[in-house]
């Protein structure tokens, strides 16, 4: 077997840094029109100016997602989650594909995790997704969370609308499976579908109410062979544990179903509940309602974010917080006093 050849660091330094002349050439101009005309190169390079941590890109990135706003919300949006092994990319795939080939345009929007070590990013939701990946109404976005969800989920928000400004009708938001994400996902989509497996203990042990409270449809994978039983008894189960949770303001009744994606079978009926869903909050006002207090949500969310940037980057607050932190261990402060202090430095730093 040969041994496989290291990257060229210099070849992928270029590539960078040609992909980065190639978008600071572009106007913002000719970033919307590109946008507008569905070019997944000038799609994929304002995603890029939208997430990079540069000034001057970002800035311009903002500019692209201002100009984008009339022509995006045309879409449905829908958040998908569960455990690792329940089959979210194999269902992706099968149900992106379902979608594409009746003329739907999909994009899928993957919150990738992220290495802690080297911060970098999985990324495999085009290897794991090859079909989708290659269809023409088909396009497939992941994005690095580097160890924090918070900005990420703001810039897979704003990736959402400029998917919807390049004409994609349905939009597939995949989360890591790991908690947080899913409510920072549910945050920014209609309707929040989730996958179960059967036949894995306790059918309803370890799942959060939380979770189970944001679900619209909760979908029991890989119900096929030998599984089948054990997946409609998990349908069963999940859907007298409905039952205990609160009524919907949207008067929508969540609904449990099984899924194969390796038959094909569930593909469209998971589609028609979506189609339900969407009839229903659309013509009750409820899903401009709730996209409202989603915006309003964000606001608040990129506030913080903002603060937290401004706050950490003031000169010597590290080293004040170090120093409090020792005050702490040492039984000199309290928690309370110990931020207050540190606060307060933040403050006169800002004078």
């Amino acid at each position: 077997m040969s041994t496989p050849k290291k990257p060229n660091n210099e070849a992928i330094e270029r590539l960078i840094a040609n992909r980065k002349k190639h978008t600071e050439s572009l106007t913002l101009d000719q970033l919307v029109t590109g946008i507008r005309a569905n070019n997944r190169g000038v799609l994929s390079e304002s995603i890029t100016l939208v997430e990079s941590s540069e000034v001057q890109q970002a800035a311009l990135g903002q500019e692209v997602l201002q100009a984008c706003l009339p022509y995006s919300g045309n879409s449905i949006r829908i958040g998908i989650t569960g455990v690792p092994g329940v089959g979210k990319s194999t269902f992706i795939e099968e149900f992106g594909l379902f979608l594409a080939e009746r003329g739907k345009k999909v994009a899928v929007l993957a919150i990738d995790p992220s290495s802690e070590v080297s911060k970098g990013s999985i990324l495999g939701d085009k290897t794991r997704m090859n079909n989708l990946a290659v269809h023409p109404n088909a396009y497939i976005r992941p994005t690095a969370t580097s160890g924090s969800l918070g900005g990420v989920a703001r810039k897979t928000r704003e990736t959402i609308l400029l998917t919807e400004a390049a004409g994609f009708e349905v939009i597939l938001i995949e989360t890591v499976g790991v908690g947080q994400s899913e409510t920072e996902v549910h945050s920014m989509t209609d309707f929040f579908l989730l996958l179960m497996l059967a036949g894995a203990g306790d059918e309803l042990q370890g799942i959060k109410r939380g979770i189970m409270e944001m679900a619209d449809a909760i979908l029991i994978t890989k119900a096929d062979g030998e599984n089948v039983k054990k997946a409609n008894l998990a349908r069963s189960e999940y859907k007298n544990a409905l039952h205990l949770f609160p009524a919907k303001s949207n008067e929508w009744i969540p609904r449990v179903e099984t899924v194969s994606s390796s038959e094909k079978r569930g593909i469209e009926k998971t589609w028609d509940i979506i189609t339900s869903f969407n009839e229903l909050v659309t013509s009750n006002g409820a899903k401009n309602k709730n996209r409202d207090a989603q915006q309003i949500y964000w606001m608040h969310e990129t506030v913080k974010e903002q603060l937290l940037k401004e706050f950490t980057a003031t000169s010597g607050i590290q080293e004040e917080i170090t120093k409090q932190s020792s005050a702490l261990k040492s039984g000199k402060t309290t928690s309370y006093q110990a931020a207050t202090k540190i606060i307060n430095y933040y403050k006169n730093a800002k004078r």
